[in-house]
């Protein structure tokens, strides 16, 4: 038997990131149970540290995930917060996978804060190599 596992991108602001790859893919940011993270923080097991707002609501400072909304039992993907900055090329990266609309998805992409780092072609296969506003590189083909 398999196991299940989420995708985990280091991030220097976990909930903006999550925020724009939710847009890109037309996913959605898990939303946060408030009361929840009150209630531990209030029972001594998490810090207010731990805590942050983030467009109003209160939120775990150390992540943020997002799932595809349609099928929520498909691998989310989890932004969570270190302190340094992204310095090397990724070892591991996302494909969009869009078919043939990958130059006009690239091109929203890149309206929306991501960079065009390369365009590919290998026999019928063509895709643009882009990077999200934190510099994570990712495909669109």
């Amino acid at each position: 038997m398999g196991y299940e596992f989420q995708v985990t991108v280091d991030s220097e602001n976990p909930h903006t990131l999550a925020k724009w790859w939710a847009q890109a893919l037309g996913w959605e940011v898990e939303p946060s149970n408030e009361e929840f993270i009150r209630g531990l923080v209030e029972a001594g097991h998490a810090q207010e540290s731990d805590t942050m707002e983030f467009e109003g609501v209160l939120v775990w400072r150390e992540g943020q995930a997002i799932r595809d909304p349609e099928h929520p039992e498909r691998p989310r993907v989890l932004f969570q917060l270190v302190p340094e900055r992204k310095t090397v090329k990724n070892r591991l990266h996302l494909d969009i996978r869009v078919g043939d609309a990958r130059y006009e998805v690239a091109e929203k992409l890149e309206q929306s804060g991501a960079t065009v780092l390369h365009r590919g072609r290998q026999g019928p296969s063509e895709w643009v190599t882009m990077a999200d506003p934190e510099g994570n590189e990712f495909c669109v083909s």
